[in-house]
């Protein structure tokens, strides 16, 4: 049994989300439809991680078994990407060795949220849009203060079952480009809802609403009710996820 790695990105506008859901249409169902046409057996893929309704992937990537005879991976790109919708793009697959998993094996992974105070007909579906100029400076002074804590349980969505909150942020900070500010956060995990609870609650901060003193509190206070309503789906990105260096299978 061979292991594989793909990778891929996705607009998730038209999708319940990364995960095989009953109430309808989502980007594994998609995957695992066309590889199990394309390569005549039922293939299951395992995701990195899970991205929620509305939520877009720069990178994903998920692992598949395969024991039958070795297919050419270039000629299976342009395959899939020739049966795939229009919204899911094909970049890469190689061999990884057996134990190596998809979820488990990743050191971390990074979102990004883009938000905008400009009105842009061509972006909208892609960036939040506010209607006040944030404070980038105090919410980068937030982001250092995240990075102090590991139980995140106050931007957790309610009633995940989870066995802990815990996750350690490697990196937090906002930019800000001409009329775009741009939010980068990396970590070993993350929770459910957890990037949109933050994002949420920081442009709280960032319009006035909160100090550091109310953000730590909200984060020591571990309640999910006392932090800001998650920001909307449509503007966050799966950016990245980084794997050890030693992954792939020599010269496949």
């Amino acid at each position: 049994m061979k292991r594989f790695f793909i990778v891929f990105a996705y607009n998730g506008k038209n999708y319940v989300g990364w995960q095989v859901q009953p109430n309808g249409i989502s980007v594994q169902q998609k995957m695992q439809e066309a590889l199990s046409t394309l390569l005549r057996k039922p293939i299951a893929i395992v995701g990195a991680g899970r991205t929620d309704a509305g939520v877009h992937a720069k990178k994903m990537v998920a692992h598949f078994d395969w024991e039958g005879d070795f297919f050419d991976g270039e000629d299976l790109i342009v395959k899939l990407n020739g049966f795939l919708p229009k919204d899911i793009a094909v970049k890469d697959i190689y061999q990884v060795k057996p134990d190596i998993h998809a979820r488990f094996s990743a050191i971390s992974r990074t979102y990004k949220y883009y938000v905008t105070t400009q009105k842009d007909p061509f972006l909208y579906e892609l960036k939040h849009r506010v209607f006040f100029v944030p404070d980038i400076s105090l919410m980068n002074k937030l982001c250092e203060i995240l990075k102090e804590y590991e139980d995140f349980t106050s931007f957790r969505k309610l009633h995940s079952n989870v066995k802990t909150n815990n996750c350690r942020i490697k990196e937090a900070f906002w930019e800000k480009t001409a009329n775009d500010y741009v939010f980068t956060i990396t970590a070993n995990r993350f929770l459910r809802n957890m990037v949109r609870a933050i994002v949420g609650t920081l442009l709280e901060a960032g319009r006035g609403r909160l100090g550091e003193e109310d953000f730590r509190h909200i984060i020591e206070a571990k309640n999910r009710s006392l932090a800001g309503t998650s920001a909307p789906a449509n503007a966050l990105f799966l950016d990245d996820i980084v794997y050890p260096p030693d992954i792939r299978m020599e010269g496949k």
